[in-house]
């Protein structure tokens, strides 16, 4: 069966663990949680993985297999691990889905694309350069644009606020969600369930 890798983009340490630049590496956390027994164990490729079943295929049996995995290194070299995981997993760019912050999307907004340019994102530019390509999908999560004059670079490496950790949990929930979605159904239908109007 084909394997998925889904990269959940952060920076290591507890200094950014609650950074809305890492909302990928939190997404990537809610999808090895929801499998039974499954926990990251780190990977010569420069990364913590976990290999699971993704989503909920036909009939309710198991999804696709899926290696859940988040770089150990900074954000704007994320490209090489990524490149790592997909030569030893043997994975094609066509099942690579990458989760990341977008600053252009609203905060608590979830879209789906496959392709496209960086918008100036240091991680996915890496991964564009390492893998030569920018075609593979993504699940974008809105954190939305910073308030006043506040540098953008300094808004992601900010902790989410009280009022965004509230609802948090559901946008990774919704987040995790997209991406079985991808896997299951595809693309086009999962921007029709996750772009429609609420």
């Amino acid at each position: 069966m084909d394997t998925w890798l889904v990269i959940g983009l952060g920076n290591p340490g507890p200094r950014y663990a609650g950074n809305r630049h890492n909302v990928g590496a939190m997404v990537a956390a809610e999808l090895v949680a929801r499998h039974d027994g499954g926990s990251f164990k780190a990977h010569k490729a420069r990364a913590s993985v976990c290999e699971l079943r993704l989503g909920v295929g036909p009939g309710a049996r198991p999804g696709p297999r899926g290696v859940v995995a988040v770089p150990s290194s900074y954000m704007n070299e994320s490209g090489g691990p990524v490149s790592a995981l997909l030569k030893f997993y043997s994975v094609d760019l066509e099942r690579l889905i990458v989760v990341h912050d977008e600053l252009d999307i609203p905060a608590g907004v979830i879209r789906l694309k496959r392709g496209g340019g960086e918008g100036g994102h240091n991680g996915l530019r890496s991964i564009s350069k390492s893998v030569g390509t920018r075609d593979y999908l993504r699940v974008r999560v809105g954190i939305g644009r910073p308030p006043g004059r506040m540098d953008p670079a300094d808004y992601v490496l900010r902790d989410f606020s009280a009022a965004e950790r509230k609802e948090l949990p559901f946008l990774l929930d919704e987040a995790a969600d997209a991406v079985d979605s991808l896997v299951t159904v595809g693309l086009v239908d999962s921007q029709q369930r996750f772009h429609s109007p609420a």
